[in-house]
Formats: C-alpha cells, structure tokens, sequence
C-alpha cells in the first residue's frame, strides 16, 4: 500500500470527526518538496479531552493500536511536548501525534496552516517556516543529516511559498540558529 494511502488511513477519519491538525514532519516536506520514503506521518493535534473515547473508537483495534484514555489525557494535559501515536496493525504504518500544549510556535502553525489536496482529500498542512524550524529542532536532537536535506530541496522547491523574515524569527526564537547554518552553509 503507498504511503499516500496510508497516511489517509488516519487524516480521512480526523476530517470526518472534525479534530483540527496540522500535517508536519517527512509528510509536509515531500509536499513542499520532493517524495521520498517516510515510515510515520506527523501531526500535531488539536485535541479535547472530550474528544479522546471519539478517536479511540474511530480506530478499532485490532486494526488500530491506539493507547488508552487515560494516557492520552495525561498527554493532552501537559503544558509542551505531549505525544501518542497510533499504529495500523497490518502496515506497522503509524502516525505520530503531538499534542499543541501551549507552545506558542504551535498557534502561530495553527493559523497559518496551509490547506492542500492530498490524494483528493483536504489536509491542512503546517506552513513551510513551521516545517523547516521542526526539522532544525529535530536535527539538533537527533543529528540525522535527512533532516537537512529535507530542508535544502524545500527551499529550492518552494522558496515562493517561504517568508525569510517569518523564517529568521522563528529560527532565533527556538535558538536554532547554529542548525541553520549549516543548511546555509
């Protein structure tokens, strides 16, 4: 099954339940980029406390792993860097999904996100600047050169869609200047 395919496992029942989220991650830099292979698809999420017994029964198991109620809740209830995933069973397929906390960086990502037609369904997608800070934070956390690269065919892709100043920012209020040198470099 291609990725597209399975990334739509989850974005189609997020629409149809009407959670708000923003597509980050390997997803948002093919599209503003260039397809390459990514094994997860990141989202960071808007998510309710309410919303929890929805989205767990919107993916069943067995054909879903989704953690339990009481774990996403502590997640969603955490000021920053709230995580859960879910997992399809068949693909070993999973989506990362990160919870908005009160990240300021995250609202700003909320309300410029981009809507996009993804496979004939419509996503929102976190703005390009979003994208490329995430992967700088990424890189600096894990050193994985992907990340870089990403960056690289981004702006050469889509350096239209990409405010500088937005970009300069947002790179020196998350202190990751020293990563975007080296993309520059």
């Amino acid at each position: 099954m291609p990725e597209a395919d399975l990334s739509l496992l989850f974005l189609r029942p997020l629409n149809r339940l009407g959670i708000r989220y923003i597509i980050g991650g390997s997803v948002a830099s093919i599209l503003y980029g260039e397809p390459r292979f990514t094994n997860n698809l990141d989202l960071v999420v808007f998510l309710r406390h309410e919303d929890i017994a929805r989205l767990i029964e919107t993916f069943p198991a067995p054909e879903f792993y989704v953690r339990p109620e009481e774990f996403i809740s502590m997640e969603i209830a955490r000021q920053a860097n709230g995580q859960f995933n879910l997992i399809h069973a068949d693909t070993g397929f999973k989506a990362n999904m990160y919870t908005t906390g009160r990240d300021d960086f995250n609202a700003w990502a909320f309300r410029n996100a981009r809507k996009m037609d993804f496979h004939g369904e419509t996503v929102s997608v976190a703005p390009p600047e979003c994208v490329i800070v995430r992967k700088l934070e990424f890189y600096r956390e894990g050193g994985s050169d992907k990340h870089l690269r990403d960056i690289r065919v981004m702006l050469a892709v889509s350096s239209e869609q990409i405010d500088r100043s937005v970009l300069t920012d947002w790179v020196q209020r998350r202190g990751v200047e020293a990563e975007w040198r080296k993309v520059e470099a």
